[in-house]
């Protein structure tokens, strides 16, 4: 078994399609197509576009005649494996949208994630769900009282009788697919994605953002219920009939430089990871020297997910410039679910535009006020996050709703066509989410300088203490490195003392254990 090749043998065209089944009709008439890998780098299984596109209709064919109305939702857990993407198409050519969510992690355990199911089961009104065979459990069990009338394996689902039915596949006003928020400050939502949304936010990052060419190959980790990895590494590769190779985020997690392992291999191009995937690589440096990297050909090493370190990418860089890797590839970016994904990019080739500005200035006014001075306890460095997609606008704003000038920090607010349609379901939390002009309120905070967005957190983790503004990233970004803690090792927030204060709390990871 190989891979599916690079060169696909298609004219390269960049999201210019009206839908998804339209985009794979076209896909798989080349070469290209996913590949998937395990945590030793071992290729498991090679499925080409047309193979999909071929297993995709006709498991659209068992929904149709299963009795799935049109517009019906479907919640797949999505676990990184051939017949996840075959499902996910099938919804596509069936009129069913579907419904990604995450497999279960050791956080929580059990029951926590059974109960997450079956919110989202319900939050969706979901008519059927299919799992991994190993995980048919946890939905069966999560299923119980809600309206999915047809809940089985992938396999199940792929192998339903489709004598008499034809496919009916979306259509340009249709959804695409609900892809549950993040849900870090709130219960998650479901949110809803259009076709023509999607094709626009896609051609936006493949011509604007990566100016994605025939010679590109895309290589991810990324989960793929998160809009970086569904979006960015699932869809962005098919509707620009790039082949893409694919590790499970738990595999990563273990064998970070399998990543890199794969880029180097595959002649990989475009990879996208959150700071701390980046992290994860640098902390397994000693084994760096006998992967035979070769980094050479990475041309996108795309930021974004959380806040951006630029202490970590630039140890990275200097990690792994002895391999190839070249610092200007960094392209950090910024984006959410409600924006289908990215909403700015930083210019190609330039690496990261650093913003260093006086920390108590920040703090006290609010305002980004260049500095010199490299001590980070009197300054901050920020990552400037680029120019906003064309076709689309991007506001900082006051207290008062009014646009700030630049360096002024303040809600930021995006309006364009790759705004979602709203929450599913959810129609007061879509009002207050986006105003009767389509702007959206991300509920970050960031400035402006000369037309590129720079973001300094979420207003609600912000701490509030005798009227200084304190970002809880700072003080665990701090601890981390002070204390020599792992990434993550460190939380910051708020409670409210007696006395009315908001006091600073800061919880710890003890990784020790007392013999005794």
């Amino acid at each position: 078994m190989k891979p599916t090749p690079t060169d696909t043998g298609l004219p390269l065209r960049a999201a210019a399609f009206d839908t998804l089944p339209e985009a794979l009709d076209y896909a798989a008439k080349g070469r290209g197509g996913l590949n998937f890998y395990n945590a030793r780098g071992e290729l498991t299984a090679s499925l080409s576009h047309r193979e999909l596109r071929e297993r995709a209709i006709a498991a659209a064919r068992g929904l149709v005649r299963a009795g799935l109305p049109p517009e019906a939702r479907m919640l797949i857990i999505a676990e990184t494996e051939p017949d996840f993407f075959v499902l996910f198409c099938a919804c596509q050519y069936a009129s069913v949208v579907p419904v990604p969510v995450a497999v279960p992690t050791s956080l929580g355990g059990r029951d926590s994630y059974i109960a997450a199911l079956r919110r989202q089961l319900a939050g969706s009104a979901a008519a059927a769900a299919a799992a991994p065979a190993a995980l048919l459990g946890y939905l069966k069990e999560a299923a119980l009282g809600t309206e999915a009338g047809l809940v089985g394996s992938f396999t199940d689902i792929l192998d339903l009788p489709t004598a008499g039915a034809d496919p009916r596949p979306f259509g340009p006003g249709d959804s695409s697919y609900l892809q549950y928020s993040s849900g870090s400050t709130r219960f998650p939502l479901g949110v809803d994605i259009p076709q023509a949304t999607l094709m626009s936010n896609a051609r936006a990052i493949a011509v604007h953002g990566l100016e994605i060419n025939p010679e590109d190959r895309c290589v991810s980790w990324l989960p793929l219920y998160h809009d970086m990895g569904l979006v960015g590494f699932m869809l962005v590769p098919l509707l620009t009939q790039r082949s893409a190779d694919y590790m499970p985020t738990r595999d990563f997690a273990r064998r970070p430089l399998m990543w890199l392992t794969l880029m180097s291999r595959n002649g990989g191009t475009l990879a996208f990871s959150p700071s701390f995937g980046y992290d994860l690589c640098t902390r397994r440096e000693r084994d760096a020297a006998g992967a035979g990297l070769d980094l050479r050909r990475w041309r996108g090493a795309g930021i974004g997910g959380d806040m951006i370190q630029p202490q970590v990418m630039s140890r990275f860089a200097e990690i792994f410039a002895p391999y190839g890797f070249d610092r200007r590839a960094f392209v950090p970016s910024y984006g959410m679910a409600e924006t289908t994904l990215a909403i700015s990019f930083s210019p190609l080739g330039r690496g990261m535009l650093l913003d260093r500005v006086d920390r108590r200035r920040l703090a006290e006014e609010q305002r980004a006020v260049p500095s010199a001075d490299a001590d980070p306890l009197r300054s901050r460095t920020f990552v400037q996050c680029g120019h906003v997609l064309p076709g689309h606008f991007l506001e900082v704003r006051g207290e008062d709703g009014r646009r700030l000038p630049d360096r002024h920090v303040g809600r930021v607010f995006v309006k364009g066509p790759s705004v979602m349609r709203g929450y599913f379901l959810e129609p007061e939390a879509t009002a207050r989410a986006i105003d009767g002009e389509g702007w959206l309120d991300t509920g970050d905070l960031g400035y402006m300088v000369d037309g590129a967005v720079t973001i300094t957190g979420r207003a609600k983790d912000l701490i509030i203490v005798n009227g200084r503004n304190i970002w809880p990233q700072d003080l665990e970004w701090a601890l981390e490195e002070r204390l020599g803690l792992r990434r993550g090792d460190a939380a910051a927030f708020s409670v409210e003392s007696p006395d009315g204060a908001e006091r600073v709390v800061v919880l710890i990871e003890c990784r020790t254990c007392d013999p005794a």
